[in-house]
């Protein structure tokens, strides 16, 4: 009995060890709401969280995701559901750092133990200079058709903003 307690014990340091090297690539929690109440495990709930573009400085985006709670939700172990709403939003003024493909991802989340991902890609609309983001997931074997969109047009920030063209960051 003591030796599983030993191992339990560990595997939890471990756990806590290995979620903290991945606090750093986690995206700003901004608030969470519970939806469904369980009694002896934490609630179901829904959270919002906020990311910058990492090649486009002046856009934001906030997401929110449903979170399983229960023991599986706890523990880290349950497949969370694919509805996922995304708003994506210029905060200054926009500078595009370099050249990116259509469809490139900008940020990755685990949704299951092993086989589900979120994904959060970037492009650009050439013809109306309007960064184009949407949201998705995926499986191993299926992917959810259901996804989110959000555009953001490239515009003045400021007196003396120079307003970049995104067709001109885009490689072909």
């Amino acid at each position: 009995m003591r030796l599983i307690g030993t191992v339990f014990a560990f595997c939890i340091g471990a756990f806590a060890l290995a979620a903290s090297a991945w606090a750093a690539d986690e995206p700003d929690l901004i608030f969470r709401r519970s939806t469904v109440f369980k009694f002896l495990s934490p609630n179901d709930k829904l959270g919002t969280y906020g990311i910058d573009d990492p090649m486009v400085e002046g856009v934001a985006c906030h997401f929110t995701v449903p979170e399983k709670g229960g023991w599986k939700g706890w523990l880290g172990i349950a497949e969370q559901v694919s509805d996922i709403s995304l708003a994506c939003r210029q905060i200054g003024p926009i500078r595009i750092k370099q050249k990116f493909v259509q469809g490139e991802d900008i940020f990755v989340q685990r949704r299951s133990l092993f086989f589900k991902k979120m994904q959060i890609v970037r492009g650009c609309d050439k013809k109306r200079n309007v960064l184009i983001y949407m949201v998705y997931s995926d499986r191993l074997i299926e992917g959810s058709p259901q996804n989110s969109t959000s555009s953001v047009p490239i515009m003045p920030w400021g007196a003396n903003d120079q307003i970049q063209k995104c067709a001109d960051w885009v490689k072909d």
